[in-house]
């Protein structure tokens, strides 16, 4: 179905075709048809299941720039739209921008990680479009700088997403600031159907109408999968592998943790790879000019975490790479989806290591098919000139918090100040008493030793079930001491029972002494 068949405004059918919209996708086609009034009914409110790349944010501001143009209710009015993160925010600013070039509209971002000047000035130039993450646009409504009583259009963008990351308590309390459901329009959007998403829509939307878009049919089967058993030592060698044998056009490396993100690009650019990495905890500027870059082509390996996995929308991405296998389940098919975008293909390579052998079971049901696997022959694997060498990280997200509560411990040899003969203080304590009566009673800390390494075996040789078997091996089971512990004797030391005789004998004299002066 084409655009022009919904007869939109001329000046927003303008933007639209500059934008190079012709036809709709399923969701745009589904979402306009049923989001307005007609026949004397009011506009909808939508709960619509659709992931990313399937044209859902075109979708949406299409249908409130409309309304607001053509309705005379909504002249002055606002519309707030709720995203999990500052990149989708920033993405779907740029995406309101260019559909509304030719419209009155102000449209706007507002989300943490940068200062509020500059968002507090745009608040006071009466922006109607008000794009943003829960956290920020309830500070903004806290401190009196943004209005939400007159915004009447209400939208959630990957909400399922929001939950994931603890935004459901703060959802709940944006909703309450905002007009009651039958004074606005509320579409909410997410790429999976869970408990929390369900609960919103029924408690906080009136009688929406439900669009379907299957996500693993849109992701999954426009994309050429292969996963590779590989022995985690030799991981990097094999990434470089791949690279070298694709030569990629762009392409995005997905790590489980903030460290190995960052070592993993630092690797990459020790054998002479140009890239860059992305993390939550990169300053946001730093952060927008690598995602500006990467979609520029500037940038043609980019090393993140889960938080690019979502909302960052790159045209003609070649590959994806999932150097880590993701725990979740759902973080595989979000991620693989960043490729393969809007019907067309891409590729997705997954290494699997020892310890991620675990994980497949769960992504293959959640998929609902196994994923095609491949032997890593050695010919693919490539020299890593890193190899051995220490790589210095500039975050520390991953390592264990001081219990020292960040204070340095005092490493300087105490002064001893006590008067020879005294007890020593230590003694003071029942608990000390009884350690001082009795060192020599102390256990000697036995430390078991390792087990011995399995042997491994020429992986490449051995079938699917084989393979997890060696790994099932080689990480199960807990190493048991081959040496009992020597044994401590019960009888103390002729020396030590001597210098208790002499403490005894010390303290009755002392104690005798004061008897006699009462």
């Amino acid at each position: 179905m084409n655009f022009k068949q919904f007869k939109l405004h001329p000046d927003l059918q303008k933007g639209i075709d500059e934008a190079g919209y012709e036809n709709c996708m399923p969701v745009q086609e589904q979402v306009l048809t049923c989001s307005f009034g007609s026949g004397g009914n009011p506009a909808r409110d939508l709960y619509v299941q659709s992931q990313t790349g399937t044209g859902k944010t075109a979708a949406f501001l299409i249908v409130i720039f409309q309304r607001m143009l053509t309705e005379d209710l909504l002249t002055n009015k606002k519309a707030l739209i709720m995203a999990p993160t500052r990149e989708l925010a920033v993405q779907i600013e740029e995406e309101a921008k260019m559909l509304s070039k030719y419209l009155p509209f102000k449209t706007g971002s507002f989300y943490g990680g940068v200062g509020y000047a500059q968002q507090e000035k745009l608040l006071r130039s009466n922006v109607q479009i008000l794009v943003g993450t829960p956290g920020r646009v309830l500070d903004l409504n806290k401190n009196g700088k943004m209005n939400l009583m007159d915004a009447a259009f209400l939208v959630l963008d990957e909400a399922d997403r929001m939950f994931d990351m603890g935004f459901y308590p703060d959802l709940r309390k944006l909703i309450k600031v905002v007009p009651s459901v039958d004074k606005r329009q509320t579409m909410l959007f997410s790429a999976t159907l869970n408990a929390y998403v369900k609960n919103l829509a029924w408690e906080y939307t009136n009688k929406p109408f439900e669009i379907e878009i299957k996500p693993e049919v849109v992701t999954v089967e426009e994309i050429t999968q292969i996963l590779y058993h590989v022995p985690s030592e030799n991981k990097m060698a094999f990434l470089l592998g791949i690279l070298k044998k694709e030569q990629p056009e762009s392409v995005i490396i997905f790590c489980n943790t903030k460290k190995y993100t960052e070592i993993v690009a630092k690797r990459l650019k020790i054998n002479g790879y140009q890239c860059e990495f992305i993390m939550g905890d990169l300053p946001q500027t730093k952060r927008q000019k690598i995602i500006d870059d990467l979609k520029a082509g500037k940038v043609k390996i980019l090393v993140a975490t889960d938080v690019a996995a979502r909302g960052l929308d790159v045209d003609n991405l070649a590959m994806v790479i999932n150097y880590d296998l993701p725990v979740e389940s759902e973080n595989y098919v979000h991620r693989i989806g960043r490729t393969a975008r809007a019907g067309k293909t891409g590729k997705a390579f997954t290494l699997a290591t020892e310890q991620d052998v675990y994980e497949l079971p769960g992504i293959e049901r959640y998929i609902g098919k196994k994923i095609p696997s491949e032997i890593a022959m050695q010919d693919m694997y490539a020299e890593d000139k890193s190899a051995g060498q220490k790589v210095h990280t500039d975050f520390y997200e991953d390592r264990p918090r001081s219990t020292t509560g960040g204070k340095k411990r005092d490493t300087k040899k105490r002064i001893d100040t006590r008067k020879p003969g005294k007890i020593p203080h230590r003694t003071h304590g029942a608990k000390g008493k009884e350690r001082d009566k009795k060192p020599y009673e102390r256990k000697q800390q036995y430390k078991p030793k390792r087990p011995a390494p399995v042997h491994e075996k020429d992986l490449s040789q051995l079938s699917m079930e084989e393979r997890m078997a060696v790994y099932k091996k080689k990480y199960s089971g807990k190493a048991k001491p081959s040496v009992p512990p020597p044994p401590v004797s019960s009888v103390p030391p002729p020396a030590v029972k001597k210098e208790k005789r002499s403490i005894i004998s010390k303290l009755k004299g002392l104690f005798s002494r004061s008897g006699k002066s009462n």
